[in-house]
């Protein structure tokens, strides 16, 4: 396929990929998502004013990952489906956190949570009849934190933030009263304590009422009104707030305390902290499912808000051998309740356009509450979908917000409908460019034909270079990127980092402009200077070529080292009978498909030259490979073959990246260890031949065992 850099071929050729269903469907749910996710992370973490619950925005992310999952090559966008929370608020200061806070993968129906369980058992290599024992406590509805204590002081507190970096609210937390300044018992010299902050019904509904008499603003639900008084500049304002924090899980600790989750829970009640009540332990499913029922019918009496339960794995040890994966934990998922539905009036349909070109329509709602979130759009999908329901404008319409899915359209109330009403006509015209929109034959989407000339495609192209997984240069939002892009300030990547000496040459320059002054221009400057060294990973990731998500690149990453060695070898891959190509596809889950973009994408003369010239303003550095420890198979190329005994495939690849090890499926002169399990054949017989270095299974583990 022709991939060009922000500058996207009309013709689109797919080789080396058996054809999906609905893969132009499922990019521009894709796309839709990515852009969904990323204006509610920025109105949910950084201006507490939320317009859907923390259930739908969990929901996204899920239906994002479920795409991605049977469609990797979709991670082209600003994919936030590894991302957690949002980039902390320049207001407050800024708190690493030790151990990143990470997210929760999703349940919907018991069958998902019957797959959670079967994914543990899997993973750890354990037979149907073996048991695992799992903890179940509420999904409280705030705002996540996470507490430090050294020698038994408060000495930090911060909230989730970006997952790694958090904002710095040890001033405010100290004012709640169900936060212990000081640990009760033995604690260790330093524990992070992890829990939600929240407001009860009873308070919520007085400190709206002092709001009302107050003439102040409102809050539109507990969690909103939890969330803005924790994150004010002013502790005395937060300390007038009746602010409740339960605690639940650790981050960094300087000993351990417990060897179960059930017995971190038992810690942190002696240590002082309130933690959540009716909680269950169980080593059958059908009791997480019992206990799910029950809590779904008490959750209107308890007194907070809950929007499902949380099922872990109870032992420490079987936590830490199913680690993680992209951004939360194998160990732990997060079963919500069920989905609610309203009816409301389709006022209209518009039609949105992706990064890649796609179109996707969109219901313009007559502003609608559901479960206490009001909902104003909702996706239609495809023009085939919109004929199939048979959906008009003017409707009256029953719409769906489901824990699985975004807010739909389920269909029309067709008793309401009005006599004059037509059926809706999808027009195959680009509404950004005026371009004509074409459906290739098998497909369901349309997408618009004008890449060279779409301002739709070019500047999200420009947003993804930009955005948090790649350069991440602050200043340089979606408004600020399509201002640039309008005035011809930017068209490619490289005139984002020439942007200064443009700015010079300006009769208008910025800094005397509405909206902007001397000291804002100077800090976009130097957020951009500041960005002209990226880690390789970054890099590639930042180039948006079709199928590399963050995933991939890093593998890329990992294998080739440096960018001058992947640019060489994905040149040479475009010949797919080259060694470049075949060592190409023996990287862990990339095969011909993502090969042949790749490399598509590097011998296209539109990305050499916009390559060549973002090349000489920025420097972008050899990977650095992060690891627990130094092994003795740090580096090192491993195949694994054989049926293994003591733990999974998975988990087997799991160790060997964290000692630093790269994972390939085939044996080849460029391999440092196989692995054999029981039953290896042919790639044990040729490792042999090419004598490779021959491990066993007891052995890799002993290898592997400080990481």
């Amino acid at each position: 396929m022709i991939c060009r850099l922000f500058q996207p071929d009309t013709n689109v050729y797919i080789t080396g990929m058996s054809k999906k269903p609905d893969p132009i469907k499922s990019e521009m749910r894709h796309d839709q998502l990515a852009k969904e996710i990323r204006k509610h992370d920025a109105l949910y973490y950084q201006e507490d004013t939320p317009e859907i619950t923390d259930a739908k925005y969990d929901a996204l992310r899920r239906e994002l990952e479920e795409i991605e999952a049977h469609y990797p090559h979709l991670k082209t966008g600003d994919s936030p489906s590894t991302s957690v929370g949002a980039t902390p608020s320049s207001r407050f200061a800024k708190i690493e956190h030790s151990i990143p806070m990470l997210s929760l993968s999703n349940a919907m129906n018991a069958e998902e949570v019957y797959d959670f369980i079967d994914r543990i058992k899997r993973f750890l290599n354990l037979t149907n009849e073996e048991q695992i024992t799992v903890f179940g406590e509420p999904k409280i509805d705030g705002l996540s934190c996470s507490i430090r204590y050294e020698n038994g002081r408060l000495v930090s507190a911060a909230t989730r933030g970006d997952g790694q970096t958090g904002e710095d609210i040890t001033a405010n937390i100290k004012t709640l009263k169900t936060v212990p300044h000081t640990l009760a018992g033995n604690p260790p010299a330093v524990i992070e304590v992890r829990g939600e902050v929240y407001m009860s019904h009873a308070d919520f509904e007085t400190l709206n009422k002092r709001q009302e008499a107050d003439g102040a603003k409102l809050f539109a639900n507990p969690r909103n009104a939890a969330a803005g008084s924790l994150r004010q500049l002013d502790p005395k304002v937060t300390e007038k707030r009746p602010l409740k924090f339960f605690a639940y899980a650790l981050g960094a600790t300087s000993d351990p305390i417990a060897d179960s989750q059930t017995g971190i829970r038992d810690q942190l009640k002696s240590y002082g902290f309130d933690v959540p009540h009716d909680i269950v332990c169980t080593d059958t499913t059908q009791g997480l499912l019992d206990y799910h029922s029950q809590m779904e019918e008490q959750r209107a009496d308890l007194g907070y808000d809950i929007d499902g339960i949380v099922y872990k794995v109870n032992d420490l040890a079987l936590q830490d051998r199913l680690g993680f994966v992209s951004r939360a934990p194998r160990w732990a998922i997060a079963h919500k309740f069920a989905a609610e539905k309203a009816v409301t009036r389709l006022e209209d349909i518009t039609i949105q356009v992706g990064r890649t070109g796609t179109l996707t329509p969109v219901a313009e709602l007559k502003p609608v509450t559901v479960g206490g979130v009001v909902v104003s759009r909702a996706t239609l999908h495809n023009a085939d979908e919109i004929a199939r329901k048979d959906v008009r404008i003017g409707d009256t319409v029953r719409i769906q917000r489901a824990g699985d899915v975004i807010p739909q359209v389920l269909g029309p109330v067709l008793e309401k409908r009005a006599p004059d009403t037509l059926p809706y006509k999808f027009k195959p015209v680009c509404p950004v460019c005026g371009s004509l929109a074409i459906r290739e034959e098998g497909e369901v989407a349309y997408r618009c034909t004008g890449g060279l000339i779409c301002d739709a495609q070019a500047v999200e192209r420009l947003k993804h270079f930009v955005s948090k997984y790649a350069f991440d240069i602050d200043g340089l939002g979606d408004k600020i990127i399509r201002q640039f892009w309008e005035e011809g300030l930017i068209h490619t990547p490289a005139d984002i980092f020439r942007l200064k000496g443009k700015n010079a040459e300006l009769d208008n320059p910025l800094e005397n402009r509405e909206g902007w002054g001397r000291q804002s221009v100077k800090n976009l400057f130097d957020a951009i200077e500041a960005k002209r060294k990226i880690a390789l990973e970054r890099f590639i990731y930042a180039l948006g070529i079709r199928q590399v998500g963050q995933a991939t690149a890093k593998r890329l990453a990992q294998r080739y080292e440096d960018f001058d060695t992947l640019r060489k070898e994905m040149t040479i891959a475009a010949d797919p009978s080259s060694e470049s190509f075949a060592r190409l596809i023996n990287i862990d889950d990339i095969g011909p498909s993502v090969a042949a973009d790749l490399a598509a994408f590097f011998s296209e003369p539109h990305n050499q030259e916009a390559l060549e010239a973002l090349l000489e303003e920025v420097q972008v550095g050899p990977y650095v490979a992060v690891q627990t420890s130094e092994t003795s198979v740090s580096g090192k190329t491993v195949v694994f073959t054989g049926k293994l005994e003591k733990m999974s495939r998975n988990e087997a690849k799991a160790s060997a990246e964290r000692a630093g090890a790269h994972v390939s499926g085939s044996v080849s002169k460029k391999t440092d260890i196989l692995v054999a399990g029981a039953d290896a054949g042919s790639k044990l017989k040729k490792a042999k031949e090419l004598g490779i270095h021959i491990l066993s299974e007891e052995e890799w583990i002993e290898q592997t065992r400080a990481v």
